[in-house]
């Protein structure tokens, strides 16, 4: 899960099963699927999103849906 990475941290994308159609659809749209490797830029305070890094582009996750996303940290 997102939650266990900090700012700076890089991980792999094992699981995104758990997230919903519509989230799942836009991270394939964005070309972040099962195996792709991620970058946390930032964890915003006070619940906000969690900006990562992946194939040269930053997005913004809601961290209710990050914290569904499986990542082993590497």
């Amino acid at each position: 899960m997102f939650g266990l990475l900090k700012a700076g941290d890089r991980g792999k994308i094992i699981d995104v099963s758990h997230v919903g159609h519509l989230v799942q659809r836009r991270l394939l749209d964005l070309g972040i699927t099962e195996g792709s490797e991620v970058c946390v830029k930032c964890v915003m305070p006070f619940g906000g999103p969690i900006m990562i890094e992946s194939c040269g582009q930053c997005i913004g996750i809601r961290r209710k849906e990050a914290n569904q996303i499986e990542v082993e940290k590497l």
